[in-house]
């Protein structure tokens, strides 16, 4: 628990009035924490800690949440649902009890796989497979790095997804029973309620292989599986509306995946579904074209909104610097063309 307290992320959001302190204070404090934390911890503590707190807290926590929204509010919720009434999860207890009890002990497997693959990496490297230091990335390091572990996780992906986890195997079977037990829209807390080996297939493979080819920070890690562990959380919510630019489109899709019974939607993002031809529910192109057919129609109201505006304006003006039928006189000139 001192681990978890003591991690920099979560030292720098729980931290009182923190948001008074100049941009140089919190990197500052950042900095300390996260050197404190280095010096007095083991790179394998901080590493299990650390990836464990993220899933506790992207995956776990809005999991139990958005369950207790969907059995509390069932009417509601399934307005927000893709394929309504179906999409709900089911109000058996015996049965969430033990997709409860399998998603918690898939969650020790992947932090046991977390630790297997940094002692594997020691013993054949004899060294750490992610750098642990006091010295921080750069942001602009951090960001090129964690876009590339992107792009190369949807590489690795999509293949295992189709021909490993939906092909004609064992492991396919097992993914089939587990994760396809039923053909309805998912909801969150199926994201780990998978039989172990294609759960790590499917969740830590694609995400593990790419940041071991680069050894990044460690600090660079936990932000790449950040944005991957809160994106398949939300992909896999069954909601209509989910926040993002695409990531209402990754949600339909994952939706029709499992309603469908896997035959379509293998990628994270959708890039190789459009590549390969096996993208259903609209593609990731379409999806962007969408985001910016609305940017631009805000753009366009947001114009015509102004010249509108500009028009009262105008209009205001005339009728205080004049009346209706001309320019207004003044008394004086009035009297005084009466006299002529």
């Amino acid at each position: 628990m001192d681990v978890l307290l003591s991690l920099p992320l979560a030292s720098y959001l729980l931290a009182p009035s923190s948001t008074s302190w100049s941009t140089s204070l919190n990197l500052l404090f950042f900095y300390m924490t996260w050197t404190t934390l280095i010096l007095s911890h083991s790179p394998l503590r901080i590493r299990i800690v650390g990836t464990l707190a993220i899933r506790l807290a992207l995956w776990l926590l809005p999991s139990l949440l958005s369950l207790l929204f969907d059995l509390g509010l069932p009417s509601l919720a399934e307005s927000l649902k893709f394929g309504g009434r179906s999409a709900l999860p089911p109000r058996n207890a015996r049965q969430l009890a033990r997709q409860l009890a399998l998603a918690a002990a898939n969650l020790a497997i992947l932090s046991a796989a977390e630790a297997a693959s940094s002692f594997a990496s020691a013993a054949v490297f004899a060294e750490n497979d992610f750098r642990t230091s006091s010295a921080l990335p750069l942001p602009w390091q951090l960001a090129k790095h964690v876009l590339l572990l992107l792009f190369v996780r949807e590489l690795i992906h999509y293949p295992v997804h189709r021909y490993a986890l939906h092909g004609d195997s064992a492991v396919a079977r097992l993914h089939a029973r587990y994760a396809h037990a039923r053909a309805a829209a998912p909801y969150s807390l199926q994201l780990l309620t998978d039989h172990p080996v294609p759960l790590l297939l499917h969740r830590f493979v694609p995400v593990y292989l790419p940041a071991l080819a680069l050894r990044p920070h460690l600090l660079t890690y936990f932000v790449f599986l950040s944005l991957c562990t809160a994106e398949e959380t939300m992909a896999m919510s069954g909601y209509s509306v989910v926040p993002g630019i695409v990531m209402g489109g990754i949600s339909r899709r994952c939706a029709i995946h499992y309603a469908g019974g896997g035959t379509s939607n293998y990628g994270a993002w959708g890039l190789l579904d459009w590549v390969h031809g096996t993208s259903r529910g609209g593609d990731v192109l379409e999806d962007v074209k969408a985001e910016a057919d609305k940017h631009q129609l805000k753009a366009r109201s947001a114009r015509k909104a102004d010249s509108g505006a500009s028009a009262i304006q105008n209009g205001i003006e005339a009728l205080r610097n004049g009346g209706g039928n001309g320019p207004r006189r003044s008394p004086r000139t009035r009297s005084a063309k009466k006299s002529s």
